[in-house]
């Protein structure tokens, strides 16, 4: 019988997603198999998988709330599973502020919920302001002059670190 990893995501503009889908890839080998479900979508029984990644954006420093739910609705089966968390946001771009301990959006997150993950990363997403409606870029404009960060660039900039994704992987493998 094959082992299986559930991811579940929640991504506003994509860079989630993208990192949950290489993190798929990593994961899927022959003896183990992977299914990769956007919150809203996920129906299933979190009970029937035996490693879980949890993963979401944060938009105006707060996780998706189907995630939050879905966390706190499971937080007990979750700390008996080999289970890790993913937050993605622009603020981890920053190296001092890319870890569990530094984020202070996570470590805000992980104070205010029971489950106690397995593995917790950290990863920096995508500031392309051509995707965002007029009021976003005003609000991320913003939020980026407070953290030094760039507002009118005139293309996107992916800040992910696909390094510290695959290393991310593997230590997730090794659960």
């Amino acid at each position: 019988m094959k082992k299986s990893t559930l991811i579940v995501y929640s991504s506003v503009d994509g860079q989630t997603l993208k990192i949950c889908n290489h993190l798929s890839k990593i994961l899927t080998t022959g003896k183990e198999e992977v299914h990769l479900f956007p919150v809203n979508a996920f129906k299933g029984n979190l009970e029937q998988y035996e490693k879980i990644i949890i993963a979401s954006s944060i938009r105006y420093g707060k996780h998706n709330e189907a995630i939050v739910k879905l966390i706190n609705d499971n937080a007990e089966m979750l700390n008996s599973k080999k289970a890790a968390f993913i937050s993605v946001n622009l603020v981890a771009r920053k190296p001092a502020k890319n870890s569990a301990d530094t984020n202070p959006y996570v470590k805000k997150f992980l104070e205010s919920i029971t489950w106690k993950p397995s593995l917790v990363g950290v990863f920096a997403g995508m500031l392309d302001y051509s995707k965002y409606k007029f009021s976003d870029k005003l609000l991320i404009r913003l939020i980026m002059v407070i953290t030094k960060g760039p507002i009118f660039p005139k293309t996107a900039i992916e800040y992910t670190d696909w390094k510290r994704i695959d290393a991310f992987a593997e230590d997730f493998k090794k659960l």
